[in-house]
């Protein structure tokens, strides 16, 4: 898997200064390297009797989709605040500069769902841990939390409470 970075574009100071971001977007134009990516992750959950990949707005949805399909379960977003247009619950978590509010249908997730949370990227762990609230909130099992990438330094691990975590790729 680690041939894959070589489609992971770095780009220094964006979305701002002292921020190194990691660019999927050669990851996804290059057609060999998408399909190895979702390939990977339908191997990673295949046998494990997932009934809903949850994921995450927006890039989470990108890899999320071909692997509901994949897998023949349901595909559940979770978005910011008011984008969803059904009766919703919602979990604010901590941003570095703030504070966002994550919503999901509230018929979204039923009880005894087995859930894999899935994003592009895993950091300091906000996002994901919001989200595993939400699943668990409406009586479903987080399987694991699943990423494309993870930024190891920013042990965003340590959030998911002791969910399993699963990434793809590691950058310290």
């Amino acid at each position: 898997m680690d041939s894959l970075k070589t489609f992971i574009r770095d780009i220094p100071d964006f979305p701002k200064l002292g921020i190194l971001y990691r660019d999927i977007t050669p990851l996804l134009m290059n057609p060999d390297a998408f399909r190895s990516t979702v390939n990977a992750l339908e191997e990673r959950y295949a046998g494990m009797n997932i009934t809903k990949i949850v994921a995450v707005e927006s890039r989470g949805f990108i890899f999320a989709s071909p692997l509901s399909y994949s897998l023949g379960a349901g595909f559940v977003p979770v978005r910011k605040q008011g984008k969803l247009p059904f009766d919703t619950i919602g979990k604010a978590y901590d941003l570095e500069y703030g504070k966002a509010t994550l919503e999901i249908h509230s018929d979204a997730i039923m009880k005894g769902d087995r859930v894999v949370v899935f994003d592009d990227l895993l950091a300091t762990g906000g996002t994901a841990s919001a989200s595993i609230a939400l699943v668990e909130k409406l009586g479903g099992k987080v399987v694991e939390a699943g990423f494309v990438i993870e930024l190891s330094a920013l042990n965003g691990r340590a959030k998911l409470r002791g969910t399993p975590v699963f990434s793809l790729l590691q950058y310290d």
